[in-house]
């Protein structure tokens, strides 16, 4: 309370006007005192004047009983006069007072006053009589025909009724100053709530909206500081709720980038205490969210990379840079870190953005590894070549037999090189997009008999059973006829190829809801089943040297892959262990006359 402005207030108020009353009143009460006694003081030196002038006419001196009879009327008007006589013991040799006749005036009044009348002086002095009482007090000297002093006139005024007048007096500014002083504390507290209250409203709506609550707004009342701090107030909320809302918005923005970005994220502060982490980082580190609070920075990268700590970071020069994390399950992880710096350069924490390259390293590998295949494929034929054309050009062009066996072999490695340069091109234009379609209605029982007809006769000289089963009525799909039969060949050349002599090879072809099923099945020496993921890969080789041997070029597969899924099907190779034979399955969805007209 007594820290309130509102207290203040009052209390000033009540001490500007407790002082300028008791200013006022002790100027009033001096001021009237003073007029008083001035009064009195006037009244004295008229009476003693008139007084003196009768005694120059009796001759005092020689006619003390005439002075007594002309001292006794002013016995009534409540005034002491004194006639004392020069001599050795100041004798009153006339009184208003008959007791005090031929008494030593010393004794009685007031010595030094006496003495200053025989001086000559006309003084006066207000002296204090025994108790409450007080009275005026006068001298005036008397003199004689050559001028001397030969007594005093000594008169006293009692000024018991005007100090009665004056207590009363300072009674009434008394009760005036206590009832303006009252009146004072009660308009200084309308005041002072008229100026506090406006304050008051506006600290408890601060202090609301220091909570949070921003639908805050101030009455404005007048047009003066106040009404102006209510509408600075109100304006101030509206802009501060504006901003709040625009920062909310931006904040939103980027909470829903940070955790939905491809990438995982996580901020710690300079202490290592983790401030934010998404969820797709969550997820590459394979921890929850609570053991991550619990966790500090170091505690969390440390098991996974040594150099990914605040301890060693602070060791270098700058603190960015990436470092390479290797998770289970060969999962490989890029930690990318940056400094988080306020604008005094003080260092406020680290952000490290998490990256999963295990894509991206097993593309780089399938890259290199697919340069090496190529030189590789390349190298074979184009070294078969230059060595027996050396061989020719050394004599043995002489040797007709020899020369036309090497040429073969020369033909033999081109061609192989022809097929492997028109098989890349294929797979480029796939990639690529750029090559040429000409997709309409075919019957798919037509493509696969086609394609068995003209493997049948390699699969006769391996003394290989051919069996195919077509669907009886026609199916048909809106494709690029070409394209299907050279997957359906491929196919068919890979299980005559890698089936044993004698061996059975078995076509079918059905039809489920929308979709043509082609079923190639043979019962050659299978695929090992680590080796089925990466079968569609460009030039991986089960046994390398034997497709080599064979003819192939590795792309073939890719290849079909390819032209599959750009006709909106699928393809897939099944094999349960080796030499227990192999199945494709290739999925092409039919067409029927609504499709075929929308096509």
């Amino acid at each position: 309370m007594f820290k309130s402005i509102r207290f203040k207030m009052i209390t000033i108020y009540f001490l500007l006007v407790f002082i300028a009353m008791v200013i006022v009143g002790v100027f009033i009460i001096q001021q009237f005192e003073q007029y008083h006694l001035g009064v009195v003081k006037g009244n004295l030196t008229q009476i003693a004047s008139s007084f003196m002038t009768t005694l120059e006419e009796i001759d005092w001196q020689n006619n003390k009983d005439e002075i007594q009879k002309n001292i006794s009327p002013y016995e009534k008007m409540g005034m002491e006069i004194y006639v004392i006589e020069k001599n050795n013991d100041f004798t009153i040799i006339s009184s208003t007072n008959l007791s005090y006749w031929n008494q030593n005036a010393t004794y009685i009044l007031d010595s030094d006053l006496i003495l200053a009348g025989f001086h000559g002086e006309i003084k006066d002095i207000v002296s204090q009589q025994e108790g409450p009482r007080s009275s005026k007090d006068m001298v005036f000297p008397l003199y004689d025909e050559h001028s001397r002093i030969t007594g005093i006139i000594y008169l006293r005024q009692n000024l018991e009724d005007i100090y009665r007048t004056l207590d009363q007096s300072k009674f009434i500014l008394t009760r005036a100053i206590i009832l303006a002083l009252l009146i004072t504390i009660v308009l200084g507290y309308f005041i002072a709530k008229s100026i506090t209250g406006p304050i008051n409203d506006v600290t408890i709506k601060a202090e609301k909206m220091a909570k949070g609550d921003f639908d805050q707004v101030v009455e404005v009342k007048s047009d003066d500081e106040i009404g102006q701090l209510a509408s600075m107030f109100n304006h101030l909320t509206a802009r501060l709720k504006a901003v709040l809302l625009e920062v909310s918005n931006e904040k939103k923005k980027m909470d829903t980038i940070i955790n939905n970005m491809a990438d995982g994220l996580i901020a710690t502060t300079a202490e290592g205490k983790i401030i934010h982490a998404n969820p797709v980082a969550i997820e590459m580190l394979k921890i929850d969210e609570k053991t991550l609070k619990k966790k500090s920075f170091d505690e969390l990268f440390l098991p996974l990379n040594n150099k990914l700590t605040l301890n060693y970071l602070s060791t270098k020069e700058k603190w960015y840079g990436n470092e390479t994390i290797d998770m289970q399950e060969g999962l490989k992880l890029r930690a990318k870190y940056a400094p988080i710096i306020r604008e005094d350069d003080y260092l406020e924490g680290i952000v490290v953005l998490l990256q999963d390259i295990t894509e991206y390293e097993k593309l780089e590998n399938m890259r290199k590894e697919f340069v090496a295949n190529v030189s590789h494929e390349l190298k074979t034929p184009l070294t078969t070549i230059k060595s027996y054309t050396e061989t020719l050009l050394d004599g043995a062009i002489e040797d007709k037999p020899l020369a036309k066996r090497f040429l073969d072999v020369v033909v033999s490695e081109s061609d192989r090189m022809t097929r492997l340069v028109q098989d890349l091109l294929q797979l480029s234009n796939l990639d690529y997009k750029q090559g040429k379609w000409n997709k309409k209605e075919i019957d798919i029982n037509d493509i696969v008999k086609n394609a068995v007809l003209k493997l049948e006769v390699s699969a006769k000289n391996k003394r290989q059973h051919f069996n195919y089963t077509i669907c009886d009525d026609t199916v048909h799909v809106f494709a690029d006829k070409d394209r299907i039969e050279q997957v359906i060949l491929n196919i068919l050349s890979n299980a005559i190829k890698y089936t044993a002599e004698e061996g059975q090879i078995e076509v079918q072809v059905e039809l489920k809801n929308n979709f043509v099923q082609i079923i190639i099945k043979d019962n050659g020496i299978g695929i090992p089943k680590k080796d089925l993921p990466r079968i569609f890969e460009r030039f991986y080789r089960v046994d390398k040297a034997r497709s080599r041997e064979m003819g192939g070029t590795g792309l073939g597969l890719s290849i079909a892959k390819q032209i599959v899924e750009a006709h909106e099907g699928s393809i897939k190779i099944f094999s349960e262990e080796e030499k227990q034979g192999t199945t494709v399955m290739i999925t092409l969805p039919t067409v029927d006359e609504e499709n075929l007209a929308l096509s």
